[in-house]
């Protein structure tokens, strides 16, 4: 079931949300049922066998959560229990994501090696698996000890976060749910909910949506593309995939608010990004905290450890060596980016996508430790560093989406002009397009975002930066009610056409 599907908007979140307040008022533990029953409808609806997969899922990590609170005070039984459950959760997303893709790989090798047939991806399985593993490390740093079953199903089945994110920490989700505040009809946080939820399916309906024909056209034949078709494709895919998450990212902010339940960020216009440090601490926000907390720090702190063991220096001096560098940077990015890539999926394409940008976050570092006191910037650099940044992404988004290495290589190709370049806007069709792909552009690069017009709402957990004093901050008025209120038609015009989130294949 989608976010942005007739039976979802119309049928689902309406009953979802009734019954929530309704039993709510028998009881919190009986709404927190009610939810978690819903939550699993909704999860079930694309494929009911697959529930069963994720509540063995709940009742492992539960088990192990419940094993690592109860031996905080023998620390190696803890540590060993936490090492199992973690291993085992791993094991679990490498089966189904990776386990077909290498034995095919294997068997271009070694023909004699037995094939299998796919294996059925869950879905947002890379999401309630890691959410779990987030959990029982930090069971295992004492930073939550609650062992209450519902609580635990509520915290990983709640479906505004269940398929595509954000990926989740107890400590940030479940002191709300706890409060008895969150279980009444709050018509303040219903509107704030609503209207974020509205902003979100406009985007995937009328600004996502629409780019999909020309995505797919495009990547089932990259190497009949010629300069003007590449760039085409590669822009039209990153304008698709900025907004479809945007989109989801919103409607699952305002889903959870309309149960009085405030989410992380997980968006906040990661084009408007000067470098790709930046980038990245906008991009999938809650991705990037998981893996800097639980795979870069980790790392990064195994090899300061050595090194000052060996007595090798890890000052900015000792940094600023290329060994010093290559082990204290570079090599915990790489590990990091890399499995960022693999996460998404099991091809080269993926593994080539998250190696490029561990080079670039590379680079990145390498500039600021030789320039730790940079002049202001001017607005013409900030253009360029903007401009430089998006293109860095870019690159890698054509091997993030193409079917094969091979098709990237295509589209480059083309991209570069050896496939020759025409150039013919003649058409409505064309003349549309561009049209809509400079509306777009304008939106991602001269407008607020959504957090920064709700930013009066405290929509998120944590500080937001206010909209720019030229446009109106999102108020409960009636001319906000009026726009929204049209925006809400065109996205529902614009539902008998929408296709699956872009993330949901992760």
């Amino acid at each position: 079931m989608l976010f942005s599907s007739l039976i979802f908007v119309f049928g689902f979140l309406p009953l979802a949300l009734a019954g929530f307040f309704l039993t709510a008022r028998l009881g919190t533990r009986l709404a927190g049922c009610w939810l978690v029953g819903a939550s699993l409808v909704f999860y079930g609806w694309w494929s009911p066998p697959a529930v069963l997969l994720l509540l063995a899922s709940i009742a492992f990590n539960y088990a192990c959560a419940w094993a690592i609170i109860a031996l905080e005070t023998r620390p190696a039984a803890q540590a060993t229990v936490t090492g199992i459950g973690v291993v085992c959760n791993v094991a679990a997303l490498g089966y189904y994501k990776y386990l077909f893709s290498l034995i095919a790989f294997l068997h271009g090798f070694y023909h004699g090696l037995a094939m299998i047939d796919p294996i059925i991806l869950p879905l947002g399985i890379s999401f309630f698996t890691f959410t779990q593993i987030g959990y029982l490390i930090d069971c295992k740093a004492g930073l939550t000890r609650d062992r209450d079953p519902l609580n635990y199903l509520l915290f990983v089945t709640f479906f505004p976060h269940l398929i595509a994110g954000p990926i989740l920490h107890n400590r940030d989700i479940m002191p709300q749910f706890a409060d008895r505040r969150t279980y009444r009809l709050d018509s303040e946080n219903l509107a704030i909910g609503l209207t974020f939820f509205i902003i979100g399916l406009l985007k995937k309906t009328a600004c996502a949506d629409p780019l999909s024909a020309i995505v797919q056209q495009g990547y089932a034949d990259p190497a009949a593309l010629d300069a003007v078709g590449a760039w085409n494709l590669a822009l039209s895919y990153s304008l698709q995939l900025y907004f479809d998450f945007s989109g989801y990212s919103d409607m699952a902010i305002g889903l959870a608010r309309m149960m009085n339940i405030t989410f992380p960020r997980n968006f906040e216009s990661p084009y408007k990004a000067t470098n790709i440090i930046a980038y990245w601490q906008r991009w999938h926000i809650s991705l990037t905290t998981f893996l800097t907390s639980y795979v870069y720090t980790p790392v990064a702190l195994a090899v300061m450890r050595y090194r000052s063991r060996h007595r090798l220096g890890i000052n900015r001096a000792a940094q600023q060596t290329p060994a010093g560098f290559a082990s204290m940077f570079a090599a915990p990015l790489l590990i990091t980016m890399v499995l960022a890539g693999i996460w998404h999926g099991s091809g080269l394409t993926f593994l080539i996508f998250g190696a490029l940008h561990g080079v670039y976050l590379c680079i990145c570092h390498a500039w600021r430790l030789a320039h730790p006191n940079p002049p202001p910037a001017t607005p013409a650099l900030r253009l360029g560093c903007v401009a430089l940044t998006y293109l860095s992404v870019l690159l890698g988004s054509i091997f993030f989406r193409a079917p094969s290495v091979t098709a990237a290589l295509h589209v480059l190709a083309g991209m570069t002009g050896l496939h020759g370049a025409t150039l013919s806007l003649a058409s409505a069709g064309s003349q549309m397009h561009l049209l809509h792909m400079a509306l777009l552009y304008a939106i991602v690069w001269g407008m607020p975002n959504s957090l920064q017009i709700m930013a009066r709402t405290r929509p998120v957990i944590g500080p937001v930066e206010p909209a720019p004093a030229w446009f109106p901050a999102w108020s409960p008025t009636w001319y906000a009610a009026a726009a929204i209120g049209l925006a809400a038609s065109l996205a529902v015009l614009g539902l008998g056409g929408t296709t699956e989130f872009l993330y949901f294949q992760f």
